[in-house]
């Protein structure tokens, strides 16, 4: 439909004013030139001041067509059967039901003839035009056809053998390359969209299933059905996008892949492993220089946040940040070094690998196959007269030794140990073989952290939760009556999960007089931990229920990260949602 036909329909239903139009259409034209992806409708409704859905909603009645309502509806395989995966996918189309021998067809543009046109031919039937947002429809084509539906259809009727080209490494949207260079694209695009950490392909007898880990917490990326056809062309790719020998399939490789999403520099670290069905792919992405945080962005208490900056100022000793992988330990330690970086420190670090780069910062990779270990690394860090060392792991009684023997001879050594709690490090260290004595002696503080995902703050609501619970949980009882809870009831931001983003959870242990003595006769951890607890110590799920109380985040998020035995047992008997009741806020 020409655009005097547009402007006569809406002018005819009060929709838009010709004058309005015609201003309106040229100041959208000088905004897609400047870049913007906003349809002329979209740009239309927004100067009106509506929703675009307000605005279809109208104009649908203008057309006398249906407006649809995507999310609440289910899709008929048999309509999606009735047009191509290209149609679909080329003019942003859906096909929505097929009822007495007619189509129904969401789409976002009523007035692009050409896409009328295809839509109506590829259908070979009767069709009913329906309107909805494009953003939905992307949505839904995404959910019912799969993650690049439309380039495993090119890849299809192409039987000759894909060759793997490695070009410019530039990840964009329209990206039009060879078929399965494009599905790579789009697989490693749509993650950075989803905020993703980690991209998994996992084959398996009948299908190739890939994962994305989004706020810690795994998710199925919907894929077409036909992917498993090409799981060696796919990993093929993958592994000559980042350096590896794609005719070893035996063995295990680890490769890089530094690519740009957006204008912004995006580091893939690729590790293959070798199964029953084929190569096991897993990428890392992690985005360089801009995902480490200040120290007042952690989210620490006041208290426990001025005692960190005593310690990471002092001119020697150690500071041992623990807990599992994944749970925000080097952004801990970055932050701590981005903090005291100046000009007048000398700063080095051993890592395996280097996640993020700092200015001013001399960081040195881990190579263990040509012999460059922590300890070694180390040993020769030493010799480079650093006021400040941090060091990635202390993985054996070698590095330890070192990392001790630097925080007694002036200089102050950060690191990490994988232990559940701060109290278990000093046993770690004693167990490893090193002295209690050198322990007591060079040990300042240890940090434990885990990540709980924090509430959406769309679809944040109160809920009500049972007392009887709260007790069974080990919630403080002379808090229960004043405290409010709140949920994430789900919505489009963030994907119906009810959480958006991840906050830490700490528990700080401080080294004092009366921790000392309890290293020096080898006490157990738990026996620390009491001690530190008179002393003020705030254990992890302690940290968690005031992190609950502020509303940033569940009761099951704090429970998930810090369970203890007892706990996942009284759970496993007695389900959450038993005792949980979700109401409006």
């Amino acid at each position: 439909m020409a655009l005097a036909s547009i402007k006569s329909l809406l002018a005819r239903h009060s929709l838009a004013t010709p004058q309005q139009f015609e201003e309106w259409s040229k100041a959208w034209r000088t905004a897609v030139i400047a870049g913007s992806q906003d349809s002329l409708l979209a740009f239309i409704a927004r100067e009106r001041g509506v929703t675009e859905d307000a605005f279809l909603q109208d104009l649908a009645k203008a057309l006398n067509w249906s407006f649809i309502d995507l999310p609440k509806i289910e899709v008929s395989p048999e309509a999606r059967d009735r047009i191509s995966t290209k149609v679909a996918f080329q003019y942003t189309v859906l096909p929505i039901s097929f009822e007495n021998g007619q189509l129904h067809v969401a789409v976002s543009n009523p007035f692009d003839a050409a896409m009328l046109s295809a839509v109506q031919f590829d259908a070979r039937t009767p069709v009913r035009f329906g309107l909805t947002t494009k953003l939905e429809i992307e949505k839904a084509l995404k959910k019912y056809y799969g993650v690049g539906a439309e380039t495993l259809d090119e890849m299809a009727k192409d039987d000759e053998p894909l060759e793997l080209l490695v070009d410019e490494k530039e990840i964009t949207e329209g990206d039009q390359e060879a078929s399965v260079i494009k599905f790579v694209n789009q697989i490693i695009w749509e993650a950075f969209k989803d905020r993703a950490t980690d991209i998994h392909f996992e084959p398996s007898e009948d299908e190739l299933r890939i994962r994305y880990r989004i706020d810690g917490i795994l998710h199925q990326t919907p894929m077409p059905a036909q992917l498993k056809r090409f799981q060696a062309s796919l990993i093929s790719r993958i592994k000559v996008m980042s350096g590896m020998n794609i005719a070893e399939k035996r063995l295990p490789q680890d490769g890089r892949i530094n690519v740009r999403i957006k204008g912004e520099e995006i580091d893939i670290r690729v590790s293959t492993v070798p199964t029953v069905y084929g190569e096991s792919v897993s990428l890392r992405l992690l985005t360089r220089g801009k995902i480490f945080l200040g120290l007042e962005k952690l989210g620490f208490a006041p208290s426990e946040e001025s005692r960190i900056r005593e310690i990471i100022v002092k001119p020697h000793g150690i500071f041992l940040v623990t807990g599992p992988t994944g749970s925000g330990k080097s952004t801990s330690l970055y932050a701590f070094l981005s903090t005291i970086n100046s000009i007048t420190k000398r700063i080095i670090t051993i890592e395996e690998p280097v996640e993020y780069e700092l200015k001013g910062i001399n960081q040195i990779a881990v190579r263990s196959d040509i012999g460059l270990t922590f300890a070694m690394g180390l040993r020769h860090i030493l010799r480079q007269d650093p006021n400040v060392i941090m060091v990635g792991e202390i993985r054996d009684l070698e590095t330890a030794e070192i990392a001790i023997r630097a925080a007694l001879t002036g200089h102050l050594v950060f690191s990490t140990l994988h232990t559940n709690d701060a109290p278990s490090a000093f046993t770690r260290l004693i167990d490893m073989g090193i002295e209690p004595f050198l322990v007591a002696s060079s040990v300042e503080a240890v940090l434990a952290q885990r990540l709980v995902r924090t509430i959406c703050p769309k679809c944040k609501t109160e809920q009500t939760v049972q007392r009887d619970y709260l007790r069974r949980i080990g919630f403080p009882e002379n808090e229960i009556d004043t405290s409010k809870f709140y949920k994430g009831a789900g919505c489009e931001d963030c994907r119906q999960l009810g959480y958006q983003g991840r906050m830490g959870i700490y528990e700080l242990l401080f080294m004092d007089e009366g921790i000392r003595p309890l290293i020096l006769s080898r006490a157990a951890s738990t026996t620390i931990a009491a001690r530190a607890m008179e002393h003020g110590m705030r254990t992890l799920r302690h940290d968690g229920w005031k992190k609950v109380q502020a509303g940033k985040t569940t009761i099951e998020e704090v429970l998930r990260v810090t369970q203890t035995e007892e706990h996942l047992k009284s759970l496993m008997e007695d389900k959450a949602d038993v005792w949980l009741k979700g109401t409006a806020a």
